[in-house]
């Protein structure tokens, strides 16, 4: 087999394999074989056909049945032979087949590439690393949240005020104030003040009591279209939160020696989450960093596989997925496929160019070390990480964690201190 490798880019390839005849001669004879179970001549039974008969009203058959069954035989031992993997399904053309004499044809296919890594000096790539300085309103929404979740809920009698839950039937009703049959919505909780249930339609709510009756105007789908729709009180219930005091603390951190070890032990906490928030956006800007200064190349083919398979996750975790636009979701999608596609080009050529392993041994540590910071859920820890999938997984992050740490020592970093008050500030701006 004569086998003809070109490169037309870095990662497309095209093959031309030229087969003599001593070396298809034998898989053509069991191609005539084959052939003949399928026939059916007066005289003859299947299979008993004479190989001349079979030859003399068959040939041009019997040769296309060959070629179109080969070609990917003789493809893929040549693959092998080159040593090569492609990452999509070969496209062929040129085919030329000549009995008695040769078998030639032309395969285009493309590969994962070899990345070329630019040259990294100290300094190479420039980064901020931010620090986020919680206050005493980050510790207070923190307790409220705690406070939250041991509320009392009671029924009240005195009139809706804001926050309170309204338990209600909501039906649309026309311009004339008459129902409209098939839009009645029954037992809903509408939590006063919250959106659609803020400004006129909140004045409206406080004060109500069970049986009375008011109008509102609430959106009735995404298009900005609103609806009116008699609101009919059933019942009010308000949350009760749990004084902020000692037995509070004992309640909600046992560990707690008092309010303030309690507040600290928050801010400990806190600070914790930040750091951490603050780490991944780190580790995010520096792959960034990796990929704009490499820009590599990649199969077109391979972007596409790896959005189809995103945008297959997207839908089936979405409720509405059968009724997503799968276009749209690609349109969002398809920069994310691509930045992801880069960054694993670049790992793989970091990895292969620095030699870079994790061993059992360096998995092992890493899970004992989740059980000791963990001692209460060991057993769990221990259970999850017999799978091999997760064991898989964790392998995989503790190489993303040593691949950032060796780009790491190229950066030059540009400390940032972000006051979460000015995060609260641009979330309440969103929000409106």
């Amino acid at each position: 087999m004569d086998i003809q490798l070109k490169e037309l880019n870095t990662y497309a390839r095209e093959v031309t394999i030229d087969l003599p005849w001593s070396e298809i001669e034998q898989d053509f004879e069991k191609a005539i074989k084959t052939f003949s179970k399928r026939v059916k001549l007066p005289g003859f039974r299947p299979g008993k056909v004479p190989r001349k008969v079979l030859m003399k009203q068959f040939q041009p058959s019997i040769e296309a049945d060959f070629v179109e069954n080969s070609v990917n035989t003789y493809y893929l031992k040549a693959l092998q032979e080159e040593e090569i993997v492609p990452v999509n399904m070969g496209s062929v053309s040129d085919v030329h087949f000549h009995h008695g004499e040769h078998f030639k044809f032309k395969v285009a296919f493309e590969i994962e590439p070899k990345i070329q890594l630019p040259k990294l000096k100290k300094n190479s790539l420039k980064l901020e690393k931010t620090t986020y300085v919680t206050d005493d309103e980050d510790i207070d929404m923190a307790i409220d949240e705690v406070r939250n979740g041991h509320a009392e809920v009671q029924t009240v009698e005195d009139g809706a005020k804001v926050d309170d839950f309204v338990i209600c039937d909501l039906q649309e009703v026309d311009a004339s104030g008459l129902p409209i049959i098939g839009k009645k919505l029954e037992t809903r909780y509408v939590k006063v003040g919250q959106i659609p249930f803020d400004g006129d339609n909140q004045k409206k709510l406080e004060g109500v009591k069970p049986e009375d009756k008011v109008q509102v105007t609430v959106p009735t789908d995404d298009q900005g279209n609103t609806g009116t729709f008699e609101l009919s009180v059933k019942n009010i219930e308000r949350q009760v939160l749990p004084a902020v005091d000692e037995d509070f603390v004992t309640i909600a951190d046992p560990e707690a020696k008092d309010m303030a070890d309690y507040r600290q032990r928050i801010q400990d906490r806190l600070d914790k989450v930040y750091a951490q928030r603050a780490d991944e956006a780190f580790d995010q800007q520096l792959s960034d960093a990796m990929i704009e200064k490499t820009n590599p190349e990649f199969p077109p083919s391979m972007a596409e596989s790896y959005l189809g398979h995103m945008v297959d996750d997207v839908t089936k975790q979405n409720p509405q997925g059968q009724q997503m636009d799968k276009e749209k979701v690609k349109e969002v999608y398809k920069p994310i496929a691509e930045r992801n596609l880069k960054w694993y080009l670049i790992r793989n050529a970091i990895i292969a160019d620095q030699s870079f392993e994790i061993s059992k041994d360096d998995v092992t540590a890493e899970i004992d070390r989740r059980k000791e910071a963990n001692p209460s859920q060991a057993k769990e820890v221990e259970k999850f990480f017999k799978k091999p999938s997760n064991r898989s997984r964790l392998e995989d992050d503790l190489m993303e964690k040593k691949i950032l740490a060796y780009l790491g020592e190229f950066a030059k970093i540009k400390a940032v201190k972000v006051n979460t008050k000015d995060l609260r500030k641009q979330s309440e701006a969103k929000a409106k």
